[in-house]
């Protein structure tokens, strides 16, 4: 029987631990009218559900409005379980472990910038490695890539790619204490090893934008943000070290599920008690391959940086460069937050969901032919969804739907009339995100904007744009 939630506010519908067998929990959807029609259309809600059954879950499974359907659980959800009674999960994580965004500012006016687009978006194409099984534009030896899996951006920084002043516009410095490298598996580190500073395929993308309205000048002037202002904005993670890592640990969770006597409805939701062996070695391997990541996304915009100062001719100062955040997806953290009036210490896996903690930027970013949005967490997010907000637009079509409906279009041509010039590796890559796949971010926004756990900040239409 189709699940039906019930609505409990004008933005959080609830599925009650009643309607399905083994949820320990409730499942709670942030989302409008619209946006729950489009939830229902696929299993996100099945999948929210069973999320809800995981040993050691606490207060309720959480879904995001750009909720859609995932591995084991929906991409967008957000489950939180006792740090030492409960479970991990590598599937309420995902496989591309710390996918993120980092947002860069800029001194220059796009204005001034948007006649040499082509040629810019150009460079950042021949600099960058794009698409399935692009190689580093870094070179590491194995021991290299053990440090920079312990030592994520700051190992980059200290390498010459970037500054140390980064490292403070980072989520969490752009470092997991506690990996692992010994953990990760000799597939997982020949992978990475040719990999680091590479941007990937899928959604990932590297865009250039332009500040095109401010909503809240207090923040965006502490954010060093302004109307006109040219911004970079880059979304990969860890490459496919991270993938490897999950895949790694599914089938190790997956062959102790008996042993530890845990039955799940969903085998992609295969888990491990925090304190047994499988999970200590997942979590040394999560973070190892999540500092990957952090360290992927220095060195890219590093090279991002070379690549503006050269095709527009300005030097560092002038371009003014810098990390305005950088936030990760898909990750779990050790967090505390009161539950049933006290203090306790959780593992909060977000899948396709972003931290969002009282005044720290929120970077959500929509699809290539609209707009992108600049928030900022608060209060409301540490009590209502683990401080947690949405970390995308959310797909409304798959990619082999999308490659359909795009036949016998030309996505590049219109971009180029909409004035986003785009570059891309691989036949269908434009056609797999063009805009019509994603839904509209600004709804997304509005939702969690009006439910108050992350707010408005700037929105940033993109220029140019360089996918996998």
């Amino acid at each position: 029987m189709p699940l039906t939630p019930e609505r409990v506010g004008p933005y959080l519908w609830r599925i009650p631990t009643t309607a399905r067998p083994g949820m320990r929990v409730p499942a709670l959807i942030v989302a409008d009218e619209a946006l729950m029609a489009a939830i229902r259309t696929d299993a996100s809600l099945e999948q929210i559900a069973n999320g809800a059954t995981l040993p050691g879950i606490v207060r309720a499974a959480l879904a995001m409005p750009d909720i859609h359907q995932g591995y084991g659980l929906p991409v967008g959800g957000v489950v939180a379980t006792d740090a030492e009674r409960g479970v991990v999960s590598p599937g309420a994580i995902g496989f591309d472990i710390n996918c993120g965004v980092r947002l860069l500012r800029t001194d220059l006016d796009a204005t001034d910038v948007v006649p040499r687009m082509r040629e810019l978006v150009d460079g950042l194409y021949a600099a960058i490695p794009t698409g399935v099984g692009a190689r580093a534009s870094v070179d590491l030896t194995p021991r290299e890539l053990g440090a920079a899996m312990e030592g994520g951006a700051a190992w980059a920084a200290a390498g010459g790619h970037g500054d140390a002043d980064d490292l403070a516009h980072v989520e969490s410095g752009g470092r997991l204490a506690g990996a692992r490298p010994d953990t990760v598996s000799s597939h997982a580190r020949e992978r990475g090893v040719r990999q680091l500073g590479s941007l990937g395929s899928g959604n990932h993308f590297l865009e250039v934008q332009v500040v095109d309205e401010v909503y809240d000048t207090e923040v965006a002037d502490r954010l060093g943000v302004r109307t006109g202002q040219l911004t970079v904005m880059i979304h990969t993670g860890s490459r496919g070290v991270g993938h490897q890592v999950c895949t790694d640990y599914l089938k190790v969770t997956g062959a102790a599920l008996r042993r530890h006597g845990i039955d799940v409805p969903d085998r992609q939701l295969a888990c491990a008690p925090v304190d047994s062996p499988e999970a200590t070695d997942y979590l040394g391997a999560m973070r190892a391959a999540a500092n990957f990541a952090f360290a992927n996304r220095q060195v890219l915009a590093h090279v991002a940086r070379g690549v503006l100062e050269r095709v527009l001719g300005v030097g560092p100062r002038a371009l003014g460069l810098r990390v305005v955040y950088d936030v990760a997806h898909n990750i779990a953290k050790e967090e505390e937050y009161e539950v049933d009036g006290r203090r306790r210490r959780l593992l909060v896996h977000r899948k396709g969901a972003t931290r969002a903690f009282p005044g720290q930027p929120v970077i959500v970013p929509g699809d290539m032919g609209r707009y992108s949005y600049l928030l900022v967490g608060t209060e409301a997010a540490m009590r209502e969804t683990f401080g947690s907000t949405c970390h995308g637009a959310g797909r409304r079509l798959s990619r082999t739907a999308a490659v359909k409906a795009a036949r016998g279009r030309h996505i590049r041509e219109e971009l180029q009339a909409q004035g986003v010039v785009a570059r891309a590796a691989g036949r269908d890559a434009l056609a797999e995100e063009m805009p019509e796949a994603y839904k509209d971010v600004r709804e997304v926004v509005d939702v969690v904007h009006r439910f108050g756990i992350s707010t408005r900040v700037a929105r940033l239409r993109p220029l140019g744009v360089i996918k996998g």
